[in-house]
């Protein structure tokens, strides 16, 4: 099992401490898991400029897809990813927002569908659950089947020490996590990524490459058009319906939902 770790955090302190823990208590389930760590301080990714390439004619247009593909093919390559960010006045740190914005087009066009990524942070008060909310929800716009979180109050600064309470959380929360990828199960998707996926297949029904707005959308959305989710993800009937439902609310609004991408 390769799992991808990615520290989001400008330095190696709790949260990184934290996750070495995960770590280690993966490796003492199963000693065969290689971990593949990503250090984005390292990486220096400069600041997304908004300029939309990605969205309008495909990621590889970004001004910075050189820092931003390798990341990519890893997460494919891994059979699961952990990202590890540290809470900042109650948010994810600046370069973890860097690299989640450049990969914004992924709410568009999601992928990732067969993984599952654990979210890690820690805070030396409140709102590190805050934080691993919100890694979680932005993943599952990506396509994420199942995203689990540890949240931790350190308590400290930069000398975090477990306590008992502690250990047997991370404990849980690596083994549930390490069983799921390592059964290679997948789980029904919330209703909420259902709704963008079914929109987005109904605003691109009717694309072709002639329109007034081109865009990498339209391309992308016609390998799901008879999908109601991506292949290989069950599906019970009930979500079936209301993914339908969206759909076609979404054909019936789409000549109203023209996406030009103008600046």
């Amino acid at each position: 099992m390769r799992i991808l770790v990615i520290n989001a955090c400008p330095h190696r302190g709790n949260t990184w401490t934290l996750t070495k823990f995960v770590e280690e208590e993966m490796l003492k389930f199963d000693s065969t898991v290689e971990f593949d760590e990503i250090y984005l301080e390292e990486i220096s990714i400069p600041f997304c400029c908004g300029c939309s390439l990605c969205f309008r004619i495909g990621h590889h247009f970004c001004p910075h897809n050189q820092y931003i593909q390798p990341i990519m093919d890893k997460i494919s390559e891994s059979d699961s990813f952990i990202i590890s960010a540290s809470c900042y006045q109650g948010a994810v740190p600046a370069i973890c927002k860097n690299l989640t914005d450049h990969l914004a087009f992924l709410i568009h066009r999601p992928r990732y569908f067969n993984k599952k990524a654990l979210a890690i942070s820690t805070t030396g008060g409140v709102s590190a659950d805050s934080v691993t909310k919100s890694i979680a929800n932005t993943l599952h716009g990506w396509g994420i089947n199942r995203c689990y979180q540890l949240p931790i109050v350190a308590l400290s600064w930069n000398d975090y020490q477990p306590t008992e309470k502690h250990l047997k959380l991370i404990s849980k929360i690596a083994k549930k996590f390490y069983k799921d990828v390592k059964s290679q199960k997948m789980h029904s998707p919330h209703i909420g990524p259902l709704i963008p996926f079914n929109l987005y297949r109904a605003m691109c029904y009717d694309y072709t490459p002639d329109k007034e707005y081109p865009t990498q959308d339209g391309v992308f959305w016609k390998q799901y058009q008879d999908m109601t989710y991506a292949k290989g993800i069950p599906m019970p009937i009930h979500k079936r319906v209301f993914a339908n439902l969206v759909y076609l609310i979404g054909k019936k609004l789409s000549p109203k939902m023209i996406v030009t991408y103008k600046k």
